[in-house]
């Protein structure tokens, strides 16, 4: 293929997959210079997430894996109390703002880092990692830090998000001396790129992307892949140059040695676990606007350390050295571009042992997610870590995971 076609390649969850499941069978193998691949302690793992989702979810009425979950933190339903501001306004507005809250608080959701807590105005909850980030951004959407319109402070614009600094972002998220969040300025940066991004398509707001699915549904049906390259068109100029493909960047996209095959290309392997993360966060908007997602198991696991450190915890996965463990790894290195493959291909491997231990043979991926092996990972790094730290710490630029 040539370089255009296969950055079009790579852009899709097929592609993800593919490079993934080439890492875990040369695992199979014993093949990989980092990990070791225990097979015989998937049944433990798959034991201990379906107890996991059973105490969670008792009647299994799972929801998908969603940034709406942790707007939830402290049993609070604050995108609830939101809606009840919003009764009588058009519902597709409503709809292009949940796009707007959902994007920009998933961009802005890769790591907190183990010291850094956000206290909420109004509850005084103390909230840390995903669940803080989520609350402290859902205070600055409503704040209008992402809004040029002082008349409309409920949006993330164009041109609010170019004006976005280092410093508002900092402030909206409480970062001091003794309260350091990792890679302010990165996650400030990608946020001033997509303001920059939706002006050079035109777009004023990223609630537009409502009206792209709209023409490309049929039938009120828009697959699930098409929802996710739809993104990934969208957010391609956004993010750190680490390697360019045919003249562009092609994002969360990491090579790894181990892997073989002719072309430039053969070696990579593609993740975008953000960007899967905000597919999977909007699908239930779109299914309020009475848009049905399907084939949304054609989406992948996410690449992040609570599902990767579910399977370390566990022994699925061993590091060849175990000093490897001690300091933090930059996120291209080598081992962590091995992890994450890894997870992902092993979520494939574990979705079909957890929906026979369930009983439920027709849950998608992303309510295993969110049931399930997300929580699991966290409860297992909190019972191996006092501070509930994954067994492998990521040096965070504040872009990837």
């Amino acid at each position: 293929m040539s370089e255009r076609s296969t950055l079009a390649w790579l852009r899709t969850p097929e592609a993800v997959r593919e490079r993934c499941h080439a890492m875990l069978a040369l695992a199979e193998r014993d093949a990989l210079p980092h990990f070791m691949f225990d097979p015989a302690r998937l049944d433990d793992a798959a034991d201990y997430v379906a107890a996991v989702t059973r105490a969670n979810y008792p009647d299994l009425a799972i929801p998908y894996h969603a940034r709406w979950r942790h707007f939830e933190a402290g049993g609070i339903d604050r995108w609830e109390a939101l809606a009840v501001r919003l009764r009588g306004c058009d519902p597709t507005e409503v709809a292009r703002l949940r796009i707007e809250l959902c994007t920009v608080s998933v961009l802005l959701d890769a790591g907190a880092g183990p010291y850094w807590k956000f206290r909420e105005p109004g509850t005084g909850l103390e909230l840390t990692r995903s669940e803080g980030l989520a609350v402290a951004s859902l205070h600055a959407f409503c704040s209008g830090l992402f809004s040029a319109d002082p008349l409309y402070l409920l949006r993330a614009d164009a041109d609010g998000l170019s004006r976005l600094s280092d410093a508002a972002l900092a402030a909206a998220f409480q970062v001091a001396t003794d309260n350091p969040l990792a890679g302010v300025a990165g996650r400030a940066a990608l946020l001033r790129n997509l303001g920059a991004a939706l002006r050079s398509r035109g777009e004023a707001r990223i609630g537009g992307l409502l009206d792209v699915w709209r023409s490309r549904a049929v039938s009120n049906e828009l697959p699930a892949r098409e929802l996710l390259i739809t993104i990934l068109e969208l957010l391609a100029p956004i993010w750190p140059v680490r390697m360019t493909l045919d003249g562009e960047n092609p994002g969360d996209v990491w090579p790894h040695s181990a892997l073989h095959g002719d072309g430039p290309t053969a070696r990579l392997i593609p993740f975008h676990k953000l960007s899967q993360w905000l597919a999977y966060s909007v699908v239930e908007v779109l299914e309020q606007t009475a848009i049905k997602v399907v084939g949304l198991d054609d989406l992948t696991g996410l690449a992040e350390y609570r599902n990767g450190g579910l399977f370390v915890d566990l022994g699925v996965l061993r590091l060849r050295n175990p000093s490897l463990a001690v300091a933090p790894l930059p996120v291209d290195h080598i081992a962590i571009v091995e992890w994450r493959a890894l997870t992902v291909a092993l979520l494939d491997r574990l979705a079909p042992m957890l929906r026979a231990r369930l009983a439920a043979a027709d849950l998608p991926l992303a309510r295993l997610l969110q049931g399930g092996t997300w929580d699991a990972g966290r409860r297992m790094a909190r019972e191996r870590r006092a501070d509930g730290s994954p067994p492998l710490v990521v040096q965070s630029d504040g872009t990837v995971f």
